[in-house]
């Protein structure tokens, strides 16, 4: 029986899985929205319900994103 190793790429039994290349931006996207945080309540200060509804409206998304990126990582381990 062959073994699939790097070795045997010309035989056409070696299926690799291509590897994407360039960063993960679904794991940079926190440093977008975490400096906007701060930014609101300076930006927002002399309106504070719309401050208030803005910075927290930006951490609920904060916390769904970190939430979908948790559950995907389970999700892809409880497949295998």
């Amino acid at each position: 029986m062959a073994t699939s190793s790097p070795s045997n790429l010309s035989n056409g039994e070696f299926v690799g899985r291509k590897q994407k290349r360039g960063p993960p931006f679904k794991f940079l996207v926190p440093l977008v929205y975490a400096p906007i945080l701060p930014l609101i309540r300076i930006a927002f200060r002399r309106n504070p319900v719309l401050r208030d509804r803005l910075f927290f409206g930006v951490l609920a998304f904060g916390f769904a994103h970190g939430t979908y990126l948790v559950s995907d990582i389970y999700d892809a381990e409880s497949k295998s």
